[in-house]
């Protein structure tokens, strides 16, 4: 079973006042449905959406619907349920808003169905089981979206979302258009919004898993790049150190360079950190990894010119 199934199956569980029932009913009828000849037509693939439904119609106009089983197209094993409604059909268009009172299609529903946050949410709940899905939090990316036809129906889906700060956007395609939330927290946002309770629980779960896996591995790669760093550097330092013996000798610098020589040359995995801290326990006189550093660069700086002279 997808997330998504199991995301509609649990909000299909919903126990709803008539206001926002309505709301969800006219969500859903908008973006998958269709009416022609007093009939009102409704497809879904999933079973249990189709009991919401009919439960819906019963609540609110107490009217029967008819059910009709089809096999998906090619590129879906999954059958298609078909939910039509022949009675009370005017009353119930203008009642979800759907049409005007002159019958006339309304591309967008009335205010007054969507006009407080539970009617919204309702609505919203309502489009999610028509048209949208998805993707497992346990994928490699976070992706939810609602397949719509119309321009101005796709606007106010997005102006929902966007009411609750959920930054969805819409992108045209080759047929209709997409309404889609990128975001892996604004997801979590939309399922808490439509009261997916379980679903959120999954995919929270889910989410900071993959969240604390990544900065784990964010950690780890750059430890490794600091040893990278530590390990070039040390190698550099004995480098101009065995160059310096090869070709001058040591006998003649200061007593501090000496000294950083001799240490280096004792602890050659150590850092200038490390290193700093075990001359001044070892010698009892302190060195910052400042001055350290400072030795070690008039020590290159020394071999660049003797290199050079050489040249």
């Amino acid at each position: 079973m997808s997330f998504t199934t199991t995301i509609k199956e649990e909000i299909s569980r919903i126990e709803n006042s008539k206001s926002e029932n309505i709301a969800e009913l006219s969500g859903f009828l908008r973006n998958s449905g269709s009416y022609e000849d007093g009939v009102i037509d409704l497809i879904t693939e999933n079973a249990t959406v189709v009991k919401r439904i009919y439960k819906l119609f019963k609540d609110l106009y107490d009217v029967s619907c008819e059910f009709e089983t089809r096999k998906g197209n090619n590129f879906s094993k999954n059958n298609l349920y078909l939910v039509m409604v022949n009675e009370k059909v005017d009353f119930i268009l203008k009642d979800l808003s759907i049409v005007s009172e002159d019958g006339e299609y309304l591309e967008r529903p009335k205010p007054y169905l969507v006009d407080s946050e539970e009617e919204k949410r309702a609505y919203l709940r309502g489009v999610f089981l028509a048209k949208g899905s998805t993707n497992d939090p346990k994928t490699s990316r976070y992706h939810l979206e609602f397949i719509i036809d119309e321009s101005e129906e796709a606007n106010f889906v997005q102006e929902l979302l966007n009411e609750f700060y959920l930054n969805s956007k819409v992108l045209t395609r080759d047929k209709g258009y997409m309404v889609y939330i990128k975001e892996a927290e604004k997801i979590g946002d939309f399922l808490r919004l439509i009261q997916a309770s379980s679903a959120v629980l999954y995919y929270e779960d889910i989410r900071i898993y993959r969240d604390h896996k990544n900065m784990t591995n964010r950690l780890n790669n750059c430890e490794q790049a600091n040893i990278d760093k530590i390990v070039e550097t040390a190698t550099r330092q004995i480098e101009d150190i065995e160059y310096l013996k090869e070709n001058l000798g040591i006998e003649l610098l200061d007593d501090k360079t000496k000294e950083v020589i001799l240490y280096r040359e004792k602890y050659p995995e150590a850092s200038l950190l490390e290193l700093s801290e075990i001359i001044t326990y070892e010698t009892g006189k302190p060195i910052t990894k400042s001055g350290l550093n400072h030795r070690f660069r008039k020590i290159k700086e020394l071999v660049s010119r003797m290199k050079n002279q050489k040249n």
